[in-house]
């Protein structure tokens, strides 16, 4: 796959669609083999494939930084999670596992809740949907918790008065994660994955037609 010709829009809709619940890749890997680009171009194709290919391991890096910034702040490290969550629910993988996985577990207790807890069926015309199937979370759309968490990461925010301490973090955060991406040089493995998930995407699409 050619990164280069990929923009930043398509990497943040890459992102948005892909699937987050694999497991991170192995540390001795994520650490395993650094080199300076040669050109310009190979740093954006490199950076835009490393963070496509260690997208957890990124998430886990920048959660894991907030969480020793606010290692003495408890109220902090709750505001910390309810970000993360917010934005994790923008992944369409994410939200539809964790709806499916709250609603089997309310199965267990009331299937009447769970029915009420599924999302509404869209209806179909020719053989086909009549719009894109929108994300729905418990029953309701996904931009609801986003909002709802995002509300309450940032009162929390608010209440524990750090502001300062989570702009530090957050730009300590980002400033490893371009740095790994910039300078891990992208092994076999990227490239064969990168080329199976562009596969499963035309596959998807030639589908649904």
């Amino acid at each position: 796959m050619d990164w280069s010709a990929v923009t930043a829009e398509d990497l943040v809709d890459a992102l948005r669609e892909v699937d987050w619940s694999m497991p991170p890749r192995p540390v001795p890997e994520f650490f395993s083999r650094f080199t300076v680009p040669r050109s310009y171009s190979k740093w954006t194709s490199r950076l835009k494939c490393n963070l496509y290919y260690y997208r957890t391991n990124y998430f886990i890096l920048i959660m894991f930084i907030l969480g020793m910034g606010f290692l003495w702040k408890p109220v902090a490290i709750v505001a910390a999670f309810m970000t993360g969550l917010s934005i994790a629910f923008l992944n369409d993988s994410f939200a539809v596992t964790f709806n499916e996985k709250v609603t089997r577990t309310v199965r267990q207790f009331s299937p009447h809740l769970a029915a009420k807890l599924r999302p509404p069926i869209t209806p179909v015309l020719r053989g086909r949907p009549s719009s894109k199937r929108s994300i729905h979370i418990c029953g309701r759309p996904r931009w609801v918790f986003v909002l709802f968490f995002s509300a309450v990461s940032c009162i929390l925010w608010l209440t524990s008065c750090s502001l300062l301490t989570v702009l530090w973090a957050l730009l300590i955060a980002l400033f490893a994660t371009v740095l790994h991406a910039s300078f891990r040089t992208p092994n076999l493995k990227a490239r064969l994955n990168t080329f199976r998930e562009e596969f499963r995407a035309v596959w998807r699409n030639y589908s649904e037609l």
